[in-house]
């Protein structure tokens, strides 16, 4: 569900962590040699300087923004974890039928991995050094940050620099980022041209387990919340949430600090299981909130993945200004 569930635990778990400020630098990398067919060298998020003999054409992506950044720069994977889940969330950048399955993204299969003979491998640094010291037998892995709450979209930015300079798509990779740069921009004038400069939003996710009913929110930090703020609006979540992904965790009593009558409240649920829509449909505290009330809630369309790159982050962009400009 959504990320794995293992990143909820690490996420409850560390929600005492409060993301501080800073930001986030591109990677040491060499962008004309990468260009031009030539050996390259990328420094991950690891410090490890990862050189290839030229840039790599198969790559195997283990988690979905990644794989979403190596579409988007013109490189179909060869392989993919759980690419059926990554159809189900991630619209913004689609797979070819031809891409493999190689397991899920928490446990995905070094022998399926290897059997493709690829050039590199991808993957964040939240699936851990077991992972990789098994592949770096046999393949180049090119770890990369995945989430940064301090600067989510810095970090956004120098995870595809390092992935396009890895695959010689620097060139690819600057149009992405000034596309989403403009729409940022115009965004924000429109939003601002409509008098909704400052207004509050909120966002969040959640599942159900048995009548309990768990809802995360996305803070300060978290990717999508980074996108809202940069539009000029506000995040009115303000709860304890972690460092790395910007994500808090609270129940529907939660909810009631979310005062505001001009709020609006987004939530994502493309799995098919709408806990806000069907699990809280008959309850008194969530049908009491004036975002309920008032009809400013939002299911965002299937498909928009909120830990993405910069297509992700774009479509995001369209449905906050398509709100706050009706």
């Amino acid at each position: 569900m959504l990320r794995t569930r293992l990143s909820l635990l690490v996420a409850a778990a560390t929600a005492l962590l409060v993301a501080g400020c800073g930001t986030t630098e591109a990677p040491a990398a060499t962008p004309s040699a990468a260009d031009t067919g030539g050996p390259v060298t990328v420094t991950d998020s690891r410090g490890k300087a990862v050189t290839l003999n030229s840039p790599a054409r198969k790559v195997v992506g283990l988690e979905w923004g990644e794989v979403e950044m190596l579409v988007g720069l013109g490189v179909m994977p060869v392989g993919v974890a759980d690419p059926k889940g990554y159809a189900t969330w991630v619209t913004a950048a689609p797979l070819d039928p031809t891409v493999k399955d190689v397991g899920t993204r928490g446990e995905p299969s070094v022998d399926s991995i290897v059997a493709l003979q690829p050039d590199l491998v991808v993957m964040e640094a939240e699936r851990g050094a077991a992972i990789v010291t098994q592949l770096e037998k046999y393949v180049p892995v090119l770890v990369t940050k995945g989430s940064d709450a301090a600067d989510n979209l810095g970090r956004m930015r120098a995870d595809l620099t390092m992935i396009a300079t890895a695959t010689g798509r620097t060139a690819q990779a600057e149009k992405l980022l000034a596309d989403f740069d403009a729409a940022l921009a115009d965004g924000r004038k429109k939003i601002a041209d409509a008098g909704a400069a400052g207004q509050r939003f909120a966002f969040a996710d959640g599942w159900k387990e048995g009548s309990t009913v768990s809802i995360r929110m996305f803070g300060q930090g978290a990717l999508v919340s980074q996108v809202g703020i940069r539009l000029g609006l506000t995040n009115a979540w303000t709860g304890e949430t972690d460092a790395m992904w910007g994500l808090g965790q609270t129940d529907v009593e939660g909810l009631t600090v979310l005062k505001d009558q001009e709020l609006h409240f987004f939530y994502n649920a493309s799995d098919g299981q709408d806990v806000f829509a069907d699990g809280l449909a008959g309850n008194a505290i969530w049908r009491s909130l004036p975002f309920v009330r008032q009809n400013t809630l939002h299911k965002m369309p299937n498909g928009m993945w909120t830990f993405g790159g910069p297509l992700s982050a774009k479509q995001f962009v369209d449905q906050f200004v398509a709100v706050y400009t009706a």
